[in-house]
């Protein structure tokens, strides 16, 4: 499970999350909405300990990131918004060295690299350099690291970046399988479940509920787009 507790982060007189808590139970996937320099990315490195919080904490898989960073980081997959590969490092060779840094065996990590590189369409590709891989198999090859330890929580900051329609579809039946073993998702993109604007949180709900906030006239079903911005500008200054 994931909690945020009354998470908070300043820079001087700019509020960039400002008083954020929520749970997220297991094997549910939340969605992080909100439009650029809300404070998603903020969050989600202050969730991960990558980012000191003025105030607060988050508690993954029942690790408080800021008592037991190393207990909460080793249940916990991330993918950066950005992130980063070893260049001189061979497509295996790299998730076998995450797999070190995560406590596997040698041989453990070889095969589950080896795995998780034919599940991401990269076997093929096992043997090349990690530069020379396009940004979409980059962006493949950063999640597969992400889940080289098995978590039981998954954080992701925009995946569907540099990804083609099909592996953008096959991300989505990754989550949903995912989530039906029980792993708990984080993700910052365009889907479900909550809003946030101005370091805040606006709404939580699931989709359905979203749409519902927002309304419609004509009672048809409006865009997940129709939806965001009815929500903020329901909202006046975007502010709950």
């Amino acid at each position: 499970m994931i909690r945020l507790e009354r998470l908070q982060k300043t820079y001087g007189a700019l509020v960039a999350v400002d008083d954020l808590s929520l749970e997220v139970e297991p094997g549910c996937v939340f969605g992080f909405l909100g439009r650029n320099g809300a404070g998603k990315t903020t969050t989600i490195r202050m969730m991960v300990g990558l980012l000191e919080p003025t105030a607060g904490t988050a508690v993954l898989g029942g690790h408080d990131i800021r008592r037991a960073p190393e207990a909460a980081k080793a249940v916990t997959g991330y993918l950066p918004d950005h992130p980063f590969l070893y260049d001189k490092l061979t497509a295996l060779e790299f998730l076998r060295f995450v797999g070190g840094l995560y406590g596997l065996g040698g041989a453990e990590a070889g095969r589950r690299a080896r795995l998780l590189l034919e599940e991401f369409g990269l076997g093929r590709m096992a043997g090349e350099l990690t530069e020379t891989l396009s940004q979409g198999m980059r962006q493949r090859l950063a999640l597969a690291a992400a889940l080289v330890h098995r978590p039981r929580v998954l954080v992701l900051d925009e995946p569907m970046v540099g990804l083609d329609p099909e592996g953008a579809l096959e991300l989505r039946h990754l989550v949903r399988r995912l989530a039906g073993d029980g792993v708990t998702i984080f993700l910052s993109t365009h889907s479900l479940a909550g809003i946030v604007d101005r370091g805040r949180l606006v709404i939580v709900g699931t989709l359905d509920d979203l749409r519902a906030r927002a309304g419609s006239n004509d009672g048809s079903s409006p865009s997940l787009e129709t939806v965001f911005l009815d929500i903020l500008h329901a909202g006046g200054d975007g502010r709950a």
